[in-house]
């Protein structure tokens, strides 16, 4: 291995956030009308200047903290690559019915080539068939990736690509596999969901329902983005790949409506050793949705049983986590509200020290009560406020456009490496 590679590694979801994958919000954002919004998994149609703005406070914050990785960037050096462009361009044209474009595609600077396979390629109207086809584009943008937690998932020294729940999407994995297939930057094994069963369309997962909760514990949402054939395959994968002793993974069954319920992370983050923030009706509340804990041992299932919720069997491992409820305990309107806005989606800088929407205001005033100190990202950013001062704190950055895309600041970062947790 050259030494300059980063090795990837994440064993938890609070470690001290080392190296971060992110993909800033560009055109692709604006290549969106009000009829394909719900085709892009929008919910509404984003104002791009205000959109990244927002972004700037995430991104801001975040190169305070720790290294950061674009995707672009990555995706640029790599199409340098004639062999790598070639076989990428390939899957892409192939997957997406549009070979005719590859001779074209080949022929671009890598600069242009990266741009266009986000920002979306408009077709030719060269024949009967592109007329009558009645698409605007050859290559759709790429509306939501700056969502960068669902297209893989590091899971130790592992990065899973995953095969998203939509089509519209897989565009995402074939790009993120090719930048960390080849160790150019990154020292990782690669799990590629797509080549396990690809013809098996009730396969799918996605990495805003997947948690690293302890080493040995992983907590998987269970719902319209991740079948249970997805998580079967994903415990078949790190069974085979040599996973030693025992691994608990507790399984969250999700409601499909609304669908602000999308990942677990929409309902359940960790804040701290011994925090987490939930949504109340769904991981403590009475409902008809299971929780269940499979033991793998050696490389086999050995038990498998309903168990009353995740904070419940979380303290039977010996992880006791104190439930912050999201919205506030006092009314329930109010954590409906905010989870619909990603109140419940919190990403985790450090143990205790963690990013979310500042429109969240129960949400806020609940953690106040817990000790946590809020901080405006822009007294991060300026240095008005030093994060390795401050022990239990909530960074804020502000949420009016970001959340339309329907995440909060876990879904938009992908933690490449963490330091353990003491």
């Amino acid at each position: 291995m050259s030494n300059n590679l980063i090795s990837v590694d994440v064993r938890s979801e609070i470690g001290k956030l080392e190296a971060v994958l992110l993909h800033t919000p560009g055109a692709e954002v604006e290549n969106m009308t009000p009829e394909n919004a719900q085709r892009a998994l929008y919910s509404d149609i984003l104002n791009l200047s205000i959109a990244q703005k927002e972004y700037e406070q995430l991104s801001g914050v975040l190169g305070k903290v720790t290294k950061i990785y674009q995707v672009k960037d990555l995706l640029t050096d790599l199409l340098e690559d004639h062999n790598e462009r070639e076989a990428l361009i390939g899957k892409i044209c192939v997957g997406e019915n549009v070979t005719d474009y590859f001779e074209f595609l080949m022929e671009m600077s890598s600069k242009n080539l990266a741009t266009v396979l986000i920002e979306g390629l408009p077709a030719r109207i060269n024949s009967l068939t592109a007329y009558l086809k009645d698409e605007y584009y050859a290559l759709p943008p790429l509306y939501n990736y700056y969502f960068t937690r669902d297209a893989s998932v590091t899971i130790g020294n592992k990065v899973l690509v995953c095969k998203m729940a939509s089509k519209v999407r897989m565009r995402e994995s074939l790009i993120n596999e090719a930048i960390f297939r080849k160790k150019r930057v990154f020292d990782c094994e690669v799990m590629n969901a797509h080549d396990f069963q690809p013809g098996n369309i009730d396969l799918f997962m996605e990495g805003g329902d997947i948690l690293i909760a302890r080493e040995d514990i992983l907590l998987i949402g269970n719902g319209m983005r991740t079948s249970s054939q997805g998580i079967d395959m994903l415990i078949n994968r790190l069974c085979r790949t040599g996973c030693k002793g025992k691994l608990n993974v507790v399984v969250q069954q999700l409601p499909h409506t609304p669908e602000s319920f999308i990942h677990l992370d929409m309902v359940f983050t960790l804040l701290d050793k011994d925090k987490a923030m939930i949504y109340e009706p769904l991981i403590l509340g009475e409902n008809q949705y299971q929780t269940v804990h499979m033991v793998i041992d050696n490389g086999r299932v050995t038990k498998i049983k309903s168990v009353n919720n995740i904070p419940s069997i979380l303290k039977k491992l010996g992880m006791e986590v104190e439930p912050i409820i999201c919205g506030g305990s006092a009314d329930e309107w109010n954590q409906e509200r905010e989870q619909w806005h990603s109140g419940a989606n919190f990403f985790a800088l450090a143990p205790g020290k963690v990013m979310s929407y500042a429109r969240n205001v129960h949400t806020l005033n609940e953690l106040a009560k817990y000790g946590f100190e809020i901080i405006p990202a822009w007294d991060i950013i300026n240095g008005k406020k030093d994060l390795e001062k401050s022990k239990l704190c909530v960074v804020t950055i502000d949420g009016s456009e970001l959340p339309r895309g329907g995440g909060g600041a876990r879904c938009m970062t992908m933690p490449l490496r963490r330091a353990a947790v003491k």
